[in-house]
């Protein structure tokens, strides 16, 4: 009986050790790589150290920063770059991934340009005295989804170094890389999200995708947003971080399958470690290889003919954004006759111009009485919402004749229906306002606290009225005396993560029912059932965009106002006249 006993309990004990040994994770087990340790005869850059704390974007903040320089490097061409967030690990020779033997045996094979290391710690607010407490900026410098650390880096830390340490370093975005690992890691990916134009290569290791200040939005954002050239490499582990901020392993394959969704050059290396960067410096010279791949010969770029995206539906590979007409104080309005002729107005300098077909520009009326939202009517003539003169005004565009249609009235945008009707926006007074298209009587629509944009649905019996400083467009149904009713806050659109005003603002609709709409983070591309497909972003360095209209001759050229320019682009749409009789839409997939 004993011999039993002994037996069974020691395979019950075998058994709970297996089960245990099971449910703990595998130890990680990542060599360095050779390229990763230091060789005789490769030439060796040098490492050196300095601190900052001059920073406008990040006020108050001191970090540190080393810069790593090739041997090959003399300053006579310039140089391409590469940064790394949480830049003390990734500086040395000896501990994590050993980056300066890595550039100095990679550089060496020609496997990489000759590249500057740039080397940043997150900034750290200093106590006041020994009894406080400092101020970390880790978190909110690097988890944050915004634009703030792209600009403190483009602006702000890239210019003090070319400066104070005489670099020549290379314009050219495909010249530039970030790396970075954890909260690191989505800082990386972050700054060339924003600003493809200035950095398009990317390896991010452990990468906090996750719910801390936005990163969970990111893999829906990029299904979203129109794609963009970059090249990004990803690495994690099975046993990531899973914590009340979110599931590291699971996001981190989220964002794969949305980059792959859309075309992206990416590639991945997963694993089996937990939040670390071992499995990231083991990998690392191969991933400088294929980051890099190619240099020189052909440059990092957007692959549509892989792509999913909702951009192939809409967009036409090949077309972008040409400028049209710069220099104003702000431009707004946008019309459209059947010609292709385009109106617009400048709201301050109370001007509104005409640009012909072949591209030639004119000032036809001097004095708008600041006119902001321009809308073509079934009689030919341009209504114009003049805010300052507290007028709706309409000009004959054969004479440039004048007319009052309603004074006493502050308004902002407009449009006209194919019966006469006019609706506008009064954000002064937070109504919307109607005018009877035969008897010329207005009326009192709705209350409407920061209503902006107006548009009418392609079949003209809803009303869309843009929230400005929110995140919804409304809709209303119009009822036969040209009332509104049914009002939802319908079309649910992106905002910026670091600001809750979306700055919704003008307003137009396809044929088939696509709502589009300038907002904050572009012209944004909605179904009927108000959800956005895709998110256009202006050229970078552009303004935001405020109004939006289809023209051209085929009506399938995007116009885009954005304050001081106006931006073309041809598209897969066409665009509907509320002025002409209404058009049946297809029905949407629900």
């Amino acid at each position: 009986m004993f011999r039993v006993i002994f037996l069974l309990g020691l395979v019950i004990q075998i058994y709970a050790n297996s089960t245990l040994s099971a449910q703990q994770p595998r130890a990680e087990e990542y060599a360095l790589h050779p390229d990763s340790l230091q060789k005789p005869g490769v030439p060796e850059g040098t490492v050196s150290h300095g601190t900052w704390n001059e920073s406008i974007v990040f006020p108050g903040t001191v970090r540190d920063y080393w810069i790593y320089t090739p041997k090959q490097y003399d300053g006579s061409k310039p140089a391409a770059l590469m940064v790394f967030q949480d830049g003390g690990g990734y500086a040395k020779r000896n501990g994590g991934a050993n980056v300066p033997n890595v550039f100095d045996n990679l550089i060496s094979n020609g496997e990489m340009p000759i590249t500057i290391g740039l080397f940043i710690n997150p900034g750290v607010v200093p106590a006041k005295d020994d009894n406080s407490q400092a101020r970390f900026n880790r978190s909110f410098e690097y988890d944050s989804v915004d634009d703030r650390y792209s600009k403190f880096l483009i602006e702000e830390f890239i210019p003090m170094i070319e400066k104070e340490h005489h670099l020549k370093l290379s314009k050219d975005p495909n010249d530039r890389g970030l790396c970075g690992s954890s909260s690191g890691g989505i800082c990386a990916f972050n700054v060339a999200w924003q600003r493809p134009d200035v950095f398009r290569r990317v390896f991010t290791t452990v990468g906090t995708y996750v719910g801390l200040r936005g990163g969970h939005e990111l893999s829906t954002l990029i299904r979203k947003a129109e794609p963009k050239p970059l090249r990004i490499y990803l690495q994690d582990g099975s046993n990531d971080n899973n914590i009340y901020g979110g599931d590291w392993w699971m996001a981190n394959q989220a964002m794969l399958r949305s980059l792959e969704f859309c075309g992206y050059e990416v590639e991945h290396a997963w694993g089996t470690g937990a939040h670390s960067g071992k499995h990231g410096a083991a990998i690392f010279p191969d991933v400088m290889r294929w980051l890099w791949k190619d240099h020189g010969k052909a440059p990092v770029s957007t692959h549509l003919e892989k792509s999913k995206s909702e951009a192939t539906k809409f967009l036409i590979e090949g077309e972008d954004w040409e400028l049209v007409s710069s220099g104003h104080q702000w431009a707004e309005g946008l019309a459209f006759t059947d010609d292709g002729t385009l109106y617009f107005s400048d709201v301050p300098a109370s001007k509104l111009y005409r640009v012909t077909p072949d591209g030639k520009q004119s000032l036809i009326v001097e004095d708008t009485g600041e006119a902001n939202g321009i809308a073509l009517g079934p009689d030919g003539k341009l209504y114009g919402a003049s805010s300052k003169a507290k007028q709706i005004r309409a000009w004959d565009l054969k004479t440039l004749q004048m007319e009052v249609v309603a004074e006493g009235t502050n308004s902002n945008d407009i449009v006209v229906r194919h019966d006469g009707t006019v609706y506008y926006t009064d954000p002064a007074a937070g109504k919307i306002w109607m005018i009877d298209g035969k008897t010329r009587q207005r009326r009192e629509v709705d209350n409407f606290r920061d209503c902006n944009g107006i548009a009418l649905s392609a079949d003209q019996t809803q009303l869309f009225v843009a929230h400005f400083s929110g995140r919804f467009i409304y809709t209303f149904s119009i009822a036969d005396d040209g009332s509104l009713k049914n009002k939802q806050p319908y079309f649910h659109m992106d905002i910026p993560t670091n600001d809750p005003s979306g700055h919704l603002d003008g307003m137009c609709v396809s044929t088939d029912g696509w709502l589009l709409s300038a907002t904050e983070v572009g012209v944004q591309i909605c179904d009927q059932p108000g959800r956005v497909h895709l998110i256009m972003p202006l050229p970078y360095g552009s303004k935001r965009p405020c109004y939006v209209r289809f023209g051209g001759l085929d009506n399938k050229t995007l116009y885009v106002a954005n304050v001081d320019k106006i931006w073309k682009r041809k598209t897969q749409l066409a665009g509907a006249k509320p002025f002409a009789p209404p058009v049946k839409p297809p029905k949407p997939q629900l």
